[in-house]
């Protein structure tokens, strides 16, 4: 569909979250004519997301958000944003969707971008707990950053010990407060990296005066006039203030799957984000895409893969077939330490750690299985973290010897 044939077209957009408002943008780049329109329950003018554990408890209202696009782009674009519009229902059929207030909406291509939800457990008493918050939201950020700053040495319960747990658990420390981080599994960051790196972060934080422990298992919350008590099944207890979850997020699929779209560990998308609907795209942390470096299908949840597929969708709608071929990477701020990830680990058989030795603070952990390079972990490391994307994008065989010794400075031949 070519754009000069887009004129009388209509694409709907259902999400104004990165991947949903960076395609609307994509698409009019690629040139389609027609009508654009994103529909999204939320009323807040869309913003990005990464600083939710990091810059915005700093904040004192949500107009201080960082948005996407200025407000302006929206309109010379011809981009049409309706905001606090929940969409209920996807007609495949009739290619019409239907919206809480009972209007129907007709389109040519429906792009879903509905990402993820916070995962809440099932935990005794959770819904009565006092000042607990996902961390999902700029006005989750906000009030908990407001209620900290009310008085020092407020008692911080983080449960789960993933990304989002930790970059809390450093930003909330800074503002004064006393953070415990509780993490079922027996190390943090476990389903992400290696043992290494989870060593490596959980002396960062103990040394920065976070209180993170392992192996507990959150099973109930009571609270009183003097705040909350958190239990685990180790009998162990933990007074809080104020409660951060953090254990993981749920896919938004439901309307997909209403659809009858095709659902596994997301909605399941080929190579340009086409869904198994000729009309009907799906974007960003909702997706199972495929993933053409590591010949299999992924779920990510990430900016980068937002951008990439909002950008893959918006050709392949435009009649201009692009494939995602993209390695993925991913980012954490935590105190003074910048991690860099590129690749994914997963099957990962050796690991190799350095530790730079003209800067302690720079190190970098390479995964490999067999001779194949994986994935590299950078932290304070720009230089290993370059590198080891050129070297998977590539396929480049290392020289496993050499890149053990840390004699041998990083730079682009080094391993060879």
């Amino acid at each position: 569909m070519s754009g000069n044939n887009t004129v009388d077209k209509t694409c709907l957009i259902i999400g104004a979250s990165h991947a949903g408002t960076n395609f609307a943008f994509a698409l009019r780049r690629e040139g389609w004519q027609g009508t654009i329109k994103i529909f999204d329950a939320d009323s807040v003018f869309p913003y990005h997301k990464p600083p939710l554990s990091k810059a915005y408890f700093s904040n004192e209202d949500s107009s201080q958000v960082d948005l996407l696009f200025p407000k302006e782009n929206y309109i010379t674009d011809h981009i049409q944003l309706h905001l606090g519009k929940a969409v209920t229902l996807i007609d495949k059929e009739k290619k019409t969707i239907a919206l809480e207030d009972g209007s129907i909406e007709e389109y040519d291509k429906l792009v879903i971008a509905t990402g993820a939800r916070p995962f809440i457990p099932k935990i005794k008493g959770i819904n009565k707990a006092q000042n607990l918050y996902p961390l999902r939201t700029a006005s989750h950020a906000i009030q908990i950053g407001e209620f900290i700053k009310t008085s020092k040495n407020k008692r911080v319960v983080i449960i789960g010990g993933g990304y989002i747990g930790l970059e809390t658990a450093a930003s909330l420390k800074k503002l004064g407060a006393k953070v415990v981080v509780l993490e079922r599994e027996n190390r943090v960051l476990a389903r992400v990296t290696a043992p290494e790196m989870s060593n490596y972060f959980h002396t960062l934080h103990h040394q920065n005066g976070v209180e993170l422990l392992t192996n507990k298992n959150v099973v109930s919350i009571e609270n009183n006039d003097n705040g909350n008590t958190v239990f685990c099944d180790d009998y162990t207890n933990y007074r809080a203030d104020l409660i951060v979850v953090g254990v993981g997020i749920k896919v938004n699929t439901e309307l997909a799957e209403k659809a009858g779209l095709a659902i596994e560990n997301g909605i399941k998308v080929d190579a340009t984000a086409k869904t198994n609907n000729d009309h009907i795209y799906a974007i960003g942390d909702c997706t199972f895409h495929y993933n053409k470096h590591y010949n299999r299908f992924v779920r990510l949840e990430s900016v980068q893969n937002a951008v990439d597929q909002a950008k893959v969708a918006a050709a392949a709608i435009c009649g201009n077939r692009i494939e995602y071929d993209s390695i993925p990477w991913f980012w954490s701020d935590q105190y003074d330490v910048k991690l860099q990830m590129v690749g994914l680990s997963t099957g990962y058989k050796e690991v190799i750690e350095r530790v730079e030795l003209d800067n302690d603070k720079s190190r970098s952990v390479w995964y490999f299985k067999n001779d194949e390079l994986l994935a590299v972990d950078a932290v304070n490391n720009p230089k290993a973290y370059v590198l080891g994307r050129r070297f998977i994008k590539s396929r480049q065989k290392i020289n496993k010897t050499k890149l053990k010794d840390t004699a041998i400075p990083i730079k682009p031949n080094s391993f060879l």
